[in-house]
């Protein structure tokens, strides 16, 4: 265990700063990052300023903006990450194969953390790239990932705080939300319908490593317009489990 008097508070700060800024908040004020971030506005000017200060944000006066440089502290992270380099191959002809828009992902803590993406078109109103996060809850590779965790963890995360509605389909009730993770955990699959974002469906399998572990989820991102709810275990189950076969005896 780590004492508290080994570790620098500043540089913890810093870092709760740096993860207030998302795809749907890029451009934020110093307010809004200090109610983000629950630090004093005093403190978040602080860190704000020293990130610009050392290229790492911009501020046109009011509001701030992080720069490129903030991917430096991540590139370096997925480097070094096998999984990326190891799933990006089969996700590349999972893609081309149903022309439709494929991701792998990881569970950190009460989010989903996109490690690998093969795009065929955009069907998310916010650009999803490689660190991109968004909630477990309402995602489907969130919802296969929670459904591998012991009851009481998955539970934890979804009690951890609130869960907002994105969208008027978002499932947020607790017991709800667990007892359709029980639903999920036996049919190994998860869809979700509009949960997220109006016009978006999904459909995710967990993938497992050689000890039958499960260490992420791929899932495929579909137009609502195009694709019936009902239509989407039918057309794509049978492809998303070929990849978690494939990949089964390569993952460690």
């Amino acid at each position: 265990m780590v004492h508290q008097r080994d570790t620098m508070g500043g540089l913890a700060k810093g870092l709760a700063v740096i993860e207030t800024f998302s795809a749907e908040r890029p451009r934020q004020s110093i307010s809004q990052v200090s109610e983000a971030s629950g630090l004093d506005r005093a403190t978040a000017r602080r860190c704000l300023l020293t990130l610009a200060q050392h290229g790492y944000a911009t501020h046109d006066g009011k509001f701030f903006t992080l720069t490129p440089r903030v991917l430096r502290l991540g590139t370096a992270c997925l480097a070094a990450m096998p999984l990326p380099q190891i799933v990006q191959p089969s996700l590349d002809r999972l893609s081309d194969e149903l022309g439709e828009s494929t991701s792998v992902s990881i569970l950190d803590g009460d989010e989903i953390v996109y490690v690998a993406r093969a795009a065929q078109r955009k069907v998310m109103s916010i650009s999803l790239m490689l660190g991109s996060r968004l909630p477990a809850y309402c995602t489907s590779m969130g919802r296969v990932l929670l459904a591998a965790l012991p009851e009481e963890d998955a539970r934890s995360r979804l009690e951890h705080e609130p869960l907002p509605a994105r969208t008027p389909h978002t499932m947020t009730e607790p017991d709800a939300l667990m007892a359709e993770l029980s639903r999920v955990r036996e049919q190994g699959y998860a869809v979700i319908d509009q949960e997220v974002e109006i016009g978006l469906r999904s459909i995710a399998v967990p993938l497992y490593n050689a000890q039958d572990k499960v260490i992420a989820a791929v899932n495929l991102g579909l137009p609502a317009i195009s694709n019936k709810a009902e239509d989407l275990v039918p057309r794509y189950l049978d492809a998303l489990r070929g990849m978690q076969r494939e990949l089964k005896d390569v993952l460690r």
